[in-house]
């Protein structure tokens, strides 16, 4: 095991304590002031139980990904910095992304379209606003490579396609994987898979600082989970499932591995297409759905699988994906 690896996972492990240390005070200052997830009644009904759970839980992971990465890229370990300022990207996605979230939960928990949210227009808007700058800073800050092809020797070049694209990868993902969020442990456990996946692409192509910033996010996806598997003590909510979607999409996109993307993260793309499917269907048929109930996790629920099914099933598909995913990144 190379000094990198051994570091990386040691950061993920810090990462995680750090977690778990915070996760009950952090629980506890949510549920002082009733920040309470409201829940839909269009959606299952064995949900409403989940009424008033804690929300906003994404600055769970936030936090501790936040202060490993501020501090250990301000200080020397062995004469190597063990993050570099490329991190700060990535880092600002989560952010951007996150206050986007965190609005929205607010909004929904307290503000005048409570047990709504931020209306989906406004959302969008500040989506694609911040996905733009982060696209800019990809393209002419970092000057990351904008599409390695399995088969070519060098990186494609997109030109000022490359913006709209970026763009749009990351808008998409933001959204996939807040449609993931929807049972207990699920959008953890499939964001803590595709990071782990990326981290190891990181190091494989000699990005260390950033598979160290992967493997800080699982870490802390970790300890988070420790509170969110079933039953859930709290939800990240949008706060924290835009962050991680976004941020996901970032890491891709520095690597210049996105292609497959799609399968490494097999089940927010699934989530995604789902709504689009069943909204589509549902215009174009005049009220008739091909799902019962979608995001497709909805539809097994209403069929009668138990959550902790669904998650398990969804992970192991998951897994498969990433793994393929990871295979056809280095193929040729």
């Amino acid at each position: 095991m190379t000094q990198s690896t051994s570091l990386a996972i040691a950061i993920g492990g810090i990462a995680f304590l750090l977690s778990v240390i915070w996760g009950d005070p952090f629980i506890r200052f949510l549920k002082t002031f009733r920040i309470g997830k409201i829940i839909r009644i269009d959606v299952p009904e064995s949900h409403m139980a989940k009424m008033n759970t804690p929300t906003m839980g994404g600055f769970m992971f936030l936090m501790p990904v936040t202060v490993l990465t501020v501090i250990l890229n301000a200080v020397s370990l062995f004469g190597s910095r063990l993050f570099g300022a490329s991190i700060l990207v990535p880092l600002a996605t989560l952010w951007g992304f996150a206050l986007i979230g965190a609005v929205d939960d607010w909004e929904g928990v307290r503000g005048p379209r409570k047990g709504l949210g931020m209306r989906s227009s406004t959302k969008f808007i500040l989506q694609v606003v911040v996905a733009l700058v982060i696209a800019y800073a990809l393209k002419d800050v970092l000057l990351v490579p904008q599409l390695v092809w399995p088969t070519a020797l060098q990186p494609l070049n997109l030109g000022w396609l490359y913006l709209p694209i970026a763009a749009f990868i990351i808008v998409e993902m933001a959204n996939a994987v807040n449609f993931t969020d929807g049972i207990d442990g699920l959008a953890g456990m499939i964001a803590l898979t595709a990071f782990g996946v990326y981290g190891i692409i990181a190091l494989n192509i000699g990005l260390v600082y950033l598979a160290r910033f992967c493997f800080c996010v699982v870490g802390a996806l970790a300890g988070f989970l420790w509170f969110n598997v079933k039953p859930a003590q709290l939800y990240m909510g949008d706060t924290g499932s835009q962050a991680l979607g976004a941020t996901l999409a970032v890491v891709a996109l520095m690597t210049g591995r996105w292609l497959f993307l799609p399968l490494i993260a097999i089940i927010p793309t699934a989530e995604m297409l789902s709504v689009v499917i069943q909204v589509t269907y549902f215009k174009l048929s005049h009220g008739k759905r091909v799902f019962r109930k979608s995001p497709i996790h909805h539809h097994f629920e209403m069929i009668g699988w138990e959550e902790n099914q669904i998650v398990l099933r969804f992970w192991l598909i998951e897994l498969i994906g990433a793994m393929i995913g990871f295979a056809l990144t280095f193929l040729g």
